[in-house]
């Protein structure tokens, strides 16, 4: 018995980071929308082991896989007997701000409720995923949505308008924890987020770039000046907004005009080897 199972990148439309909770996270408000770059996962029933491998070598293939974590965490959960092996085809690039890892978590869980007959809820799923990571709850639901906390309140809204999404990712990624390390909360610029939601829902792509952001990109850009240098040349280029995703270091550029999405895609080439051309996800 089989189950393959997508994993999309994310990429946040809007982040806004509110405060620094007693635990160490921050509480934050952010719209996220998967994109058209996969992993793909496919997972084979067996007797008891816990079996990863991958195309990348770039991963752990133990008990440090986020995927190995996930379904241990799944199987010690509700009493599971069984085991599973798991292939990860690896598409999104590590470290990236795209959330792959979390995604791969997200699509393990999906796909291990139905091969160990678990029928639990995908609000079930998501708070298991909460256990895993910040964006894992987001990435189980799999479509766009308004999300707060540290990442565990998912509210789904209408899917993002169709758009060309742009994707550069400099050759040195960026730690999460080193981006919020030494925030100073007072001095991030805070972005019209219900704007954007508003725009989403009206499926108005012309209003909806007006009102991206992501406060964390200054702080990642000190870090990895390369971001903003893509960025620029992202705008420079035609794109409708640019924008890093998550805690970067990537960078995505919007458009609705394929021609100018290539256009884009080629000038980004002499800056950056990882290019990509995907859409949203409706």
């Amino acid at each position: 018995m089989e189950e393959i199972e997508k994993a999309p990148a994310k990429i946040n439309l809007c982040l806004n980071v509110l405060n620094k909770r007693a635990d160490g996270y921050h509480d934050m408000e952010m719209i996220m929308t998967p994109i058209d770059l996969n992993d793909r996962l496919t997972f084979s029933l067996l007797d008891r082991e816990i079996r990863v491998d991958s195309n990348s070598s770039f991963m752990p293939l133990n008990e440090k896989n986020i995927v190995y974590k996930t379904a241990d965490l799944l199987r010690k959960k509700y009493g599971v007997k069984k085991g599973v092996s798991i292939y990860i085809d690896k598409a999104i690039p590590i470290a990236a701000g795209l959330g792959g890892g979390s995604s791969d978590a997200a699509a393990t869980l999906r796909a291990l409720n139905r091969l160990w007959n678990l029928d639990l809820s995908l609000n079930e799923l998501s708070e298991t995923g909460e256990e895993i990571g910040a964006d894992v709850p987001f990435c189980v639901y799999n479509q766009t949505a308004y999300v707060t906390g540290k990442g565990e309140n998912v509210l789904p809204i209408r899917p993002f308008p169709f758009a060309w999404v742009i994707i550069a990712k400099p050759p040195k990624g960026i730690s999460s924890w080193t981006v919020f390390k030494d925030l100073n909360i007072s001095a991030l610029p805070v972005y019209p987020i219900d704007k954007l939601r508003s725009a989403v829902e009206d499926n108005d792509f012309n209003e909806c770039v007006k009102h991206t952001g992501n406060a964390l990109e200054s702080e990642a850009i000190k870090q990895n000046p390369l971001t903003g240098e893509l960025k620029d040349k992202m705008l420079e280029f035609g794109a409708e907004t640019a924008l890093m995703s998550g805690t970067g270091p990537t960078v995505y550029g919007l458009t609705q005009n394929y021609n100018k999405a290539n256009r884009i895609v080629n000038g980004l080439k002499g800056f950056c080897k990882d290019v990509f051309l995907v859409r949203t996800i409706n």
